[in-house]
């Protein structure tokens, strides 16, 4: 059983690579920000508290995080381990997380943030499927129009210049230690991310010692 956390800034490719390597291994990929989404469509009472927060640019809190993570990972339907993406972002959610669960290794997805900049704000998102596009590297074959369903693309709430300088501000200051802990463990395998998404997925293999 494999039992991993990705971390990286927004944008930074950590959601294309964990679902990459959970197809390889047989991996539950397990996406805070995923969870967050499908709370907001949904229009659940905490789907409300969490819009709020992300569109002022801010992380959510610990104390909205952590039943969430707890509850999904007590569903235990990860016969053979998880990929966890978007959680801990603090020092105290790394603390219960290492308490919790013997981790084998954390994937650090390291981009500068001009270029996170350039691509979180080329992200659009299908108004009524969901699917993920991007201006840069995913573009649709009819401006603004779903390839799958012919809805219209948007850009996320949250994806505003101002709104992303100041989650890459709390990102930087929160994650830091966070990094400084798993380190300390030698946990910490540091990816470059700048490079094209099969050439990093290779690494993050070639470092875990997973066959290509």
């Amino acid at each position: 059983m494999h039992k991993y956390v990705i971390m990286g800034v927004q944008g930074c490719g950590k959601g294309t690579q964990a679902k990459m390597l959970a197809e390889t291994l047989d991996l539950v990929h397990i996406s805070v920000g995923d969870i967050f989404r499908w709370l907001i469509k949904n229009h659940t009472k905490l789907g409300a508290q969490v819009k709020r927060i992300v569109a002022s640019g801010n992380l959510v809190g610990d104390d909205v995080v952590e039943p969430i993570v707890r509850r999904r990972l007590n569903e235990h339907d990860w016969n053979y381990g998880f990929i966890l993406d978007g959680f801990p972002r603090s020092v105290s959610q790394a603390g219960f997380f290492l308490e919790s669960y013997d981790i084998d290794a954390v994937i650090h997805i390291q981009v500068p943030d001009a270029v996170v900049s350039e691509r979180v704000l080329s992200r659009r998102l299908c108004s009524q499927c969901g699917l993920d596009y991007n201006l840069i590297s995913h573009r649709p074959e009819v401006e603004n129009v779903c390839d799958v369903c012919g809805g219209q693309l948007v850009s996320r709430p949250d994806d505003t210049p101002e709104a992303l300088a100041e989650r890459l501000k709390d990102y930087h200051e929160k994650t830091k230690p966070v990094l400084e802990l798993f380190r300390r463990k030698e946990l910490v395998l540091d990816i470059d991310g700048t490079r094209p998404p099969h050439e990093v997925q290779q690494d993050i293999r070639s470092q875990l010692g997973v066959s290509v």
